[in-house]
């Protein structure tokens, strides 16, 4: 599974897909269903720009997650909120199409959050190394 850190921001987690960002989003909404998450929304950002005559490049993002997992490290730590549901962005750079998020360690990290707590956020690893999957 091809896996980067960016080297200015080491807590981003950026995986490289197979598939256009529109296969690549439609896989990502099927697996958060079949996991039996919640989709929260789906934001075409090159849309929107589009939409106020502006370019940007195919950027997408999902905003998903489990109120089960979710909603406890919401409970214990409130500014949580700030990092939950969790997002996945998928985007074009140049051929290629890379999906990109927070990685839990980060996100536990800045909250604050107890090793039990920050296992509710594991979960976005597996997802995503099933998305970029053959």
């Amino acid at each position: 599974m091809p896996e980067t850190r960016t080297k200015d921001d080491v807590d981003t987690v950026t995986k490289i897909s197979d598939r256009s960002v529109n296969e690549t989003v439609a896989r990502l909404t099927e697996l958060i269903a079949r996991r039996g998450m919640h989709l929260f929304a789906v934001i075409d950002q090159a849309a929107e720009a589009k939409n106020v005559g502006l370019q940007l490049r195919e950027t997408t993002m999902v905003i998903f997650g489990s109120p089960v997992a979710g909603t406890p490290v919401m409970a214990a730590v409130p500014l949580a909120a700030l990092d939950l549901p969790l997002k996945v962005l998928v985007w074009a750079d140049g051929p290629q199409t890379k999906v990109s998020y927070d990685s839990p360690p980060a996100i536990a990290r800045r909250r604050g959050l107890s090793p039990e707590l920050a296992a509710n956020l594991t979960g976005i690893s597996g997802l995503t190394d099933a998305l970029v999957a053959p």
